[in-house]
């Protein structure tokens, strides 16, 4: 990946904080990561841990950024999810697994869009 990529991404993924923290998400972790591979953010919304993939794409000329979510990455989201819970200092009550898509044309303003219980 070159490095304008990775940088792109995290931009999105800053953006998905801003917008999470602003509808009333506590951000608990960013980029946590695993052998499995990684969560982007984990947060909290009253007493539900939500695990949150983000895709940030410049355009849908190659799809909508939900898209790249496969069935592979769902299954991989849950067992890193699981394996994020077997950690935790307590189990949370509630988790879930919502997407996070942030539209950001290169010369604009970004756009996000935010599924809820993706897998």
């Amino acid at each position: 990946m070159r490095a304008t990529t990775i940088e792109f991404g995290a931009r999105g993924e800053a953006a998905a904080c801003t917008y999470l923290e602003q509808s009333g998400y506590e951000i608990l972790e960013r980029n946590w990561r695993h052998r499995l591979g990684e969560i982007d953010i984990v947060a909290l919304q009253g007493d539900t841990v939500v695990f949150i993939e983000v895709k940030t794409r410049s355009g849908v000329g190659f799809g909508h950024p939900f898209e790249a979510i496969t069935r592979e990455k769902a299954s991989r989201l849950r067992r890193l999810a699981g394996q994020w819970a077997a950690g935790a200092q307590s189990v949370p009550r509630r988790m879930r697994i919502d997407a996070i898509a942030v539209l950001w044309p290169r010369d604009g303003v970004p756009t996000i869009e935010h599924l809820e219980r993706v897998c």
